[in-house]
């Protein structure tokens, strides 16, 4: 199980373009072979990273358009 891992940790794709992946996967937007591609290339850590900061980038944004909403008086 450890060699697996290792062996799944040094994969080829480099971090932008797990993150374009990553980013995909967020849109809901894939197609089936290049999902299927994706998981045999992508690096666990690259793409567990990139989902920390995907899911932060889309809180973020949230948060600030909420914020903009009320401050502007159109919720109101």
């Amino acid at each position: 199980m450890t060699q697996d891992l290792k062996h799944a940790a040094q994969r080829p794709l480099s971090f932008g373009q797990t993150v374009k992946a990553v980013a995909w996967s967020f849109i809901g937007l894939r197609k089936g072979a290049g999902y299927q591609q994706d998981i045999q290339k992508l690096n666990p850590v690259h793409v567990i990273v990139a989902g920390i900061i995907g899911a932060a980038l889309f809180v973020l944004t949230l948060v600030l358009i909420v914020r903009w909403v009320i401050s502007s008086g159109v919720a109101g």
